[in-house]
């Protein structure tokens, strides 16, 4: 296969010719296989069975103290892991979305240009533009009611 020629990211171009796109971060890779892998079924299942032995260990030994100990750590260690893996992953996925909106936007000729960086414009500029829009649907929504006079005919 020749390589195409044109300004194409090499991410879009073959995705059966490699198997993780070439920029990204070990860390970020990593982050995201863990939190795919625990976004899967058979995860549920696999802490349901460790927690279980869990509980056969602590009857076991009598639920002393260690073993309650071990418990707060690896439960509080395992929590903080998935915060940072669940945060990266849904920080990269709203990241993708808003590029892919934003080139929705520009393609659009009726689009108003100056939504597309909207989620970098100062709270104020962001409440004035949710409420127009409010008010926007809200007309909208009169102008196309079934008691509007015009639209019975």
């Amino acid at each position: 296969m020749d390589e195409p020629d044109d300004d194409t990211p090499r991410w879009r171009r073959g995705l059966f010719r490699e198997r993780r796109p070439p920029a990204r971060s070990r860390s970020s890779l990593v982050l995201h296989r863990l939190g795919a892998a625990s976004a899967h079924a058979t995860s549920g299942i696999v802490v349901t069975a460790v927690v279980l032995v869990w509980i056969l260990v602590g009857l076991a030994v009598g639920f002393s103290a260690w073993w309650e100990n071990v418990l707060y750590v690896a439960s509080s260690t395992v929590t903080l892991v998935m915060l940072f893996a669940i945060q990266h992953t849904q920080s990269r996925q709203q990241s993708a979305l808003q590029l892919k909106l934003d080139e929705v936007l520009r393609s659009l000729p009726e689009a108003q240009g100056r939504l597309i960086a909207v989620e970098e414009a100062p709270d104020q500029e962001l409440q004035g533009l949710t409420e127009r829009s409010r008010d926007e649907r809200t007309d909208a929504l009169v102008t196309d009611s079934p008691q509007d006079p015009e639209r019975r005919g």
